[in-house]
């Protein structure tokens, strides 16, 4: 009002006072979104906690790069990108603990990063809403600190997808490109497959609209990242189809496969369904899922009304691509599978959340607003809820390896050794032992082999609930440590092919 009056006294117009350049503050916007990730990293402390053993998955990852457990057995589906990633730590500290803390930090980090390739695609309470409501699944929060590339494909499509955006509405952004590069390569480097899958709808807008150059920059990354997998493809398995062939068999045959019961099934707190049966879990834990296209659609209309359709229907698109290998070709779940997905539905899901609590033209809906509002804090509830289920029952599950590998070292199975049979490279890490088979997807070794290491070594097969020992290991002693039955090679002089004496506790 002062500055209108001043102008009628002086006889001015607005427009015609001098410009006063203003500096752009650096940072603007940035702020929300380092809180999202910051809460996202103490959430993970706090809830999962990094007293939390190493999964099996794990295991694989993280023995390839430690001097302290021997490596297990590296099958075709997977990538070496996690070893990678926890290298940093794993190659010289045994540390659990310490290996948590260092990726719950990262994953924040990364988290941050991925929001920030959104800024000025979405409002910044669009990207805060989207942030939170992908950290705060219960999936993000349990897999934010595990050695496992889910999640870091997830953030690499959010940054992938996003400086692709950028690029094409500003040709002038000299960064973006190399975001595009960078994300594609972590996408790939993690899982190839999974990568391909989510750009294809990137290669099919950029041939659309002839965007050479952005399309050989995300050729570019994606080669990067899966330089080393294509590689050994070639190498230890006699080309890429064949490597391809020998993942698509571990995984069950890849083909058409209805798995999306199998993924509402996961949602209860199974980190694999394999097989997948039982009942579903109540309806108040998969309500979530099926508002998630209900909301897409939604965000759809807001955008094509805004004139905005290209920064939702893509990201959208991305997403569906991502999860369509898993909700439609391959036979079992995990929750993680679909964590891409989540990300890339993060944002077109929190501006359609926006625009059923506010009015276009500002000011809150006096019905819908409140009832958003209490639908998210229902929706966190129960997110939190099946995470601290899941998380307190795989500690106990984690907790049961340690006990078992105590007892191993009781009854003489000390490193160097050798563990073959049931769970044999979760419990022969635990142990600080080799882990063998002759037989299944993580068939590394034969019988002959694993009796000419039990002249050297200890060696002991596992037995689980209901099952047989295998020929070679039936004359051993054996030993009842909790559930298990556990066969132990006696000292070669020692060595008959009588039957096992009863099991001992």
């Amino acid at each position: 009002m002062a500055d209108g009056t001043a102008d009628l006294l002086l006889g001015r117009r607005r427009h015609d006072r001098p410009a006063t350049p203003r500096r752009p503050r650096r940072g603007t916007g940035t702020g929300p979104l380092a809180a999202v990730a910051a809460v996202f990293t103490v959430a993970q402390l706090i809830l999962v906690r990094p007293v939390l053993g190493l999964g099996w998955d794990e295991i694989v990852y993280v023995s390839q790069v430690t001097s302290h457990h021997p490596a297990a057995f590296f099958s075709a589906p997977r990538s070496r990108g996690v070893s990678l990633l926890v290298a940093p730590v794993a190659s010289w500290s045994s540390s659990t603990v310490l290996l948590r803390l260092y990726l719950a930090v990262l994953s924040g980090l990364a988290l941050y990063g991925a929001l920030r390739a959104w800024r000025g695609l979405f409002p910044t309470r669009v990207l805060v809403t989207g942030g939170a409501f992908f950290a705060s699944l219960w999936i993000t929060l349990f897999y934010g600190p595990q050695a496992m590339p889910n999640h870091w494909v997830a953030v690499g499509a959010l940054v992938t997808v996003g400086c692709f955006l950028r690029r094409l509405e500003n040709p002038s952004a000299r960064l973006a490109p190399w975001g595009v590069a960078g994300g594609a390569a972590l996408m790939a480097v993690m899982r190839p497959t999974d990568a391909v899958w989510v750009s294809v709808p990137l290669v099919v807008l950029a041939l659309a609209r002839r965007h050479g150059r952005l399309l050989l920059v995300l050729a570019a990354g994606l080669a990067a990242g899966a330089a080393d997998w294509i590689v050994a493809a070639f190498v230890s398995y006699g080309g890429l189809g064949e490597r391809l062939a020998e993942a698509s068999r571990i995984q069950g045959g890849l083909g058409w496969h209805l798995a999306v019961d199998d993924q509402l099934r996961s949602l209860g707190g199974r980190a694999l369904c394999r097989p997948c049966t039982g009942s579903m879990p109540h309806p108040v834990i998969t309500l979530w899922w099926f508002a998630l296209p209900l909301l897409a659609l939604l965000a759809l209309y807001v955008a094509v009304r805004a004139g905005q359709l290209t920064r939702t229907l893509l990201p959208l698109a991305c997403a569906s691509t991502a999860a369509f290998p898993y909700l439609f070709m391959i036979g079992y779940a995990a929750p993680r599978f679909l964590q891409p997905a989540y990300a890339l539905l993060a944002f077109p899901v929190a501006a359609a959340l926006w625009h059923l609590a506010r009015r276009p033209a500002g000011g809150w809906r006096p019905v819908l607003a409140p009832l958003v509002a209490l639908c998210v804090a229902g929706h966190l509830a129960v997110q939190l809820t099946v995470l601290v289920y899941t998380a307190d029952r795989t500690l106990d599950s984690r907790r049961d390896w340690t006990r078992t590998a105590r007892e191993l070292h009781r009854l003489g199975v000390d490193p160097p050794c050798l563990l073959t049979g049931h769970q044999a490279i979760p419990i022969g890490y635990y142990t600080g032992c080799s882990s063998g088979a002759t037989a299944g997807n993580n068939a590394n070794t034969t019988v002959g082999a694993i009796l000419r290491t039990a002249d050297r070594v200890p060696v002991a097969t596992l037995v689980g609930p209901g099952g047989t020992a295998p020929g070679y290991a039936r004359s051993w002693p054996v030993h009842r440590v909790g559930d298990l039955r556990v066969h132990v090679a006696p000292p070669p002089g020692e060595r008959t092919g009588a039957p096992a004496p009863p099991a001992r506790d």
